[in-house]
C-alpha cells in the first residue's frame, strides 16, 4: 500500500463474528482473482479463428480448458490432465483425472497421450499448453528404465523430508521423459504457447509444473546432491540414470516456444489487500514467496502480530497481515494436515489466545496437502475452547496433526476444489 494512501473509516466496528467473516471474504476474493475464467480470456490471441491443439496439466487445467473452449472460435481438440475431482465438462478437449501429489498410472497415460497428440499436430494447428500447480505429479512419464512405482516412492520421500518445491521438482525433472523442457522439445519446430497459473515462489516458469515447455537451468548433479542432502536411498537404476548424461534436461529451446503467466500469488494477495483497504482495514503484504518450515515461519508471524497488537505499529489497528508462498513440513508424526494447518496450529500455540488477533491459512486450490480441507482459521476465544476440550496444541504439533486439532474446534475451512492454484494464502487480522 502506498505510504500516502488514505485508509477509509470502518463502516462499523469489527466484532468476533465480523472479523471471521472478513477473513473468509479475503480468502474467497483471493481465489476468485486467480480463477482462469477471470484471467485467461485477456491473454488469448486477438485472432481466435485458427486451429488449436490444447494440452495441459494441473489442478486448474480443466477449468483453463473450459475457459479456452468458451472463447476460441476456431476448431479445437486436445487433452488435459487434472487432479481427481477437479475436472470440468469440456466439449472438445478431453479431461483425464489423475493422482496428486504422488503420481499414478492415469498420469502416465495422460503424459503418453499428450506426446502422441503433439506428434499428430497438423502444420496449421497451433499448440497451446495450459499449466497450473500440481502438473508435476499429474503429467508423469518416468524416464527410460524407471518404473512408476519407483517414481512414486521417491515422490513420497521428497514430500516427507521437508524438501522445498524447487528441490522436489529438480529431482522430478531429471527422472522424467516429459518435464524440464522435454515436452517443448518434442513439439519443436512447431510453435507452442504456454499459459500458466503460478503456484511457486518467484513465479519461475521452470518450476511451475516442473517446466515442461521451458528450458531447464537445473542439472542432474543438483538432483543427485538433493537426494544426498535428504539421505534418500536410490535404487541402483535411478542412481545410474542420474549419473548418465542422457538424464540431463535441455538448456535451450527454440524461439517458437512462448510463455505467459495469467495468474500469480501476488495477484491474489493484491486483490485481498484492495478489499481490506476498501473496508477501512490497513493491509500489509509481506510477500508471495515465503518459504521455510511452516511451524517456524508461524513463530515469526506471531511475533509480528503480538508486537503490532501491543504497540499499534508498524501498522495502525485495525490491520491485516497478508502473505503467500509455499512452506514445508518435515513430517515426524503420524497425524493429518497440510502445511496450512501446520502453520496455523503453530501460530495458535504461540499466540495463546491473545486478544484481538484472528488468523486464517488456506491453500487456494481448496486442498491443504492431501486432506479435504482448504485450511483453517481461529479467533482468540478458540484458545479457551481448546483448553476446555483438553486439546494440547504442542502435542498436536509434535504429531503433525493440525487437521485433527482444528476439526475438534470445528474450524476447518471446506471449499471443495477451486480449480485454480496460486499457492497458500495467509491472513492475520489485528483489531
Amino acid at each position: 500500500m502506498p505510504a500516502n494512501t488514505a485508509v477509509p473509516c470502518l463502516a462499523q466496528p469489527l466484532t468476533a463474528s465480523t472479523a471471521e467473516a472478513f477473513l473468509k471474504d479475503l480468502f474467497s476474493l483471493a481465489v476468485a482473482a486467480s480463477h482462469p475464467a477471470q484471467t485467461l480470456p485477456r491473454y488469448l490471441p486477438k485472432d481466435t479463428t485458427g486451429k488449436a491443439l490444447v494440452i495441459g496439466a494441473g489442478k486448474g487445467a480443466a477449468a483453463m480448458a473450459k475457459t479456452f473452449e468458451a472463447h476460441w472460435q476456431g476448431p479445437v481438440r486436445g487433452l488435459v490432465v487434472t487432479r481427481y475431482e477437479h475436472g470440468e465438462h469440456c466439449r472438445h478437449i478431453e479431461v483425464i483425472e489423475a493422482a496428486h501429489p504422488v503420481p499414478d498410472a492415469q498420469g502416465t497415460l495422460a503424459a503418453e497421450r499428450t506426446l502422441a497428440l503433439i506428434d499428430s499436430a497438423a502444420p496449421d494447428e497451433h499448440i497451446f499448453c495450459l499449466l497450473s500447480g500440481g502438473g508435476s505429479s499429474l503429467l508423469s512419464l518416468p524416464a527410460t528404465g524407471i518404473s512408476l512405482a519407483q517414481k512414486q516412492a521417491i515422490n513420497k520421500a521428497l514430500l516427507k523430508c521437508g524438501a522445498s518445491i524447487d528441490e522436489i521438482n529438480c529431482v522430478r525433472k531429471h527422472l522424467s521423459a516429459i518435464k524440464g523442457g522435454q515436452l517443448a522439445l518434442r513439439a519443436s519446430p512447431r510453435p507452442i504457447t504456454t499459459f500458466a497459473i503460478s503456484d511457486v515462489p518467484n513465479d519461475s516458469p521452470d518450476i511451475i509444473a516442473s517446466g515442461p515447455t521451458v528450458a531447464d537451468p537445473s542439472t542432474r548433479e543438483q538432483a543427485l546432491n538433493i537426494v544426498k542432502k535428504y539421505a534418500i536411498a536410490l535404487p541402483n537404476n535411478l542412481a545410474n540414470w542420474l549419473h548418465n548424461p542422457d538424464s540431463e534436461t535441455p538448456k535451450t529451446l527454440s524461439h517458437s516456444a512462448s510463455y505467459q503467466l495469467i495468474a500469480t500469488p501476488i495477484d491474489a494477495l493484491n486483490a485481498a489487500a484492495e478489499f481490506a483497504l476498501a473496508q477501512g482495514i490497513t493491509p500489509l503484504v509481506l510477500g508471495d514467496s515465503i518459504e521455510g518450515e511452516a511451524c517456524e515461519v508461524a513463530k515469526v508471524f506471531a511475533g509480528i502480530a503480538k508486537f503490532t497488537a501491543k504497540h499499534n505499529q508498524p501498522l495502525p489497528k485495525p490491520c491485516v497481515i497478508l502473505s503467500g508462498g509455499e512452506t514445508t513440513v518435515t513430517v515426524k508424526g503420524h497425524g493429518r494436515g497440510g502445511r496450512n494447518a501446520e502453520f496455523l496450529l503453530s501460530l495458535f500455540h504461540e499466540l495463546k489466545g491473545q486478544t484481538g488477533i484472528y488468523a486464517l491459512a488456506g491453500d487456494t486450490d481448496g486442498i491443504d496437502g492431501t486432506e479435504d480441507n482448504a485450511g483453517a482459521l481461529f479467533s482468540p476465544s478458540d484458545y479457551t475452547k481448546a483448553q476446555a476440550l483438553a486439546l494440547n496444541s504442542a502435542d498436536y504439533l509434535a504429531n503433525n496433526d493440525g487437521y485433527s486439532f482444528f476439526e475438534c474446534l470445528n474450524r476447518l475451512i471446506m471449499t471443495q476444489p477451486t480449480r485454480t492454484n496460486v499457492n497458500d494464502f495467509r491472513a492475520i487480522l489485528i483489531i
